[in-house]
């Protein structure tokens, strides 16, 4: 993760990669990268735009982008707690390893207009333990009903100036993620981080 914010403007970007095998086959093989930008309107509300990329093997998606825009509000802004909400539309656009069905076709590409609702906060627990998450829902404008789901938290409790141990957990869900495909991928992971200021 990286965060750099002014007074006005605050640009995010953050990167996951997780590999894994067992007995010599891979049981893991995904990549999410992404960044949004918010412009502060005003003391309590913002304007956003974001790009958020994806591949994941084992949901057979070769390749996810997904452009999106929107406002927000920031509900607190407290030194210890944030908490902000957004919402606003995107546009995604999927690629697939192998043709699969999907809304009563077999594709090997699917681009669709989605919104994109969501809400984040960030918590000071003491002074060196930091919480934070946030939710992302992307429901398809083209078929309503259909949507995917990103919740992502994480707690960093500092070691010193510089260095934290963390603890971070992803779940994403996919409301039609084709056939013979789970529903729900879950992610945990520990590890320490470094702060650059």
């Amino acid at each position: 993760d990286a965060v750099r914010a002014t007074e006005t403007d605050k640009t995010s970007l953050y990167g996951v990669a997780n590999h894994a095998s067992s007995s010599g086959e891979t049981t893991a093989e995904r990549v999410r990268l992404g960044g949004r930008h918010d412009h502060n309107l005003g003391a309590r509300h913002f304007a956003f735009g974001g790009l958020d990329l994806e591949q994941n093997r084992f949901t057979n998606l070769k390749f996810r982008g997904q452009l999106s825009a929107g406002l927000g509000w920031h509900v607190i802004k407290a030194p210890t707690t944030t908490f902000d909400v957004f919402g606003g539309v995107g546009y995604t656009a999927d690629r697939y390893f192998d043709a699969m069905l999907i809304d009563g076709e077999v594709r090997s590409s699917y681009d669709f207009a989605n919104l994109v609702l969501g809400e984040e906060s960030t918590h000071r627990l003491t002074d060196s333990t930091v919480a934070k998450q946030r939710l992302t829902v992307t429901p398809n404008v083209s078929q309503w009903g259909e949507y995917r789901a990103n919740w992502d938290a994480s707690l960093a409790v500092a070691i010193n100036e510089t260095m934290n141990l963390t603890v971070g957990l992803s779940a994403t869900y996919n409301s039609e993620p084709g056939p013979g495909l789970e529903t729900t991928d879950t992610l945990l992971t520990t590890g320490i981080s470094v702060k650059f200021e």
